[in-house]
């Protein structure tokens, strides 16, 4: 696995990550947030600590999980294809689609 394939699929989660962030905090408003983790985390440390601290969390995981690469490259590359599918699918896709509507209505 090439070194720059990793770090790609890195800065692609890295992106989603403050894509989620950026999206939640705005979407909060409207929609509330649905994860019940960070959802209970709100009330004690305020919306954008809690935000903050979460998406932070994730991108040191991602952070780890890329220095891993360089001992185990097919380990760290499935799981970065996990984690942005996951990403895409249940962050990326529904939050374009409520902004999208809310620009079409």
């Amino acid at each position: 696995m090439p070194v720059e394939r990793l770090h790609q699929l890195f800065v692609l989660n890295v992106a989603l990550q403050l894509f989620d962030g950026v999206a939640t905090y705005h979407g909060i408003a409207l929609w509330g947030e649905g994860n019940p983790l960070l959802r209970s985390l709100m009330p004690a440390l305020g919306e954008g600590a809690a935000l903050l601290l979460y998406k932070a969390k994730a991108c040191g995981f991602l952070v780890l999980l890329r220095r891993l690469g360089q001992h185990a490259p097919p380990l760290t590359h499935d799981s970065l294809v996990v984690v942005a599918s996951a990403y895409l699918a249940l962050s990326f896709v529904p939050w374009m689609s409520r902004y999208l509507l809310l620009l079409l209505a």
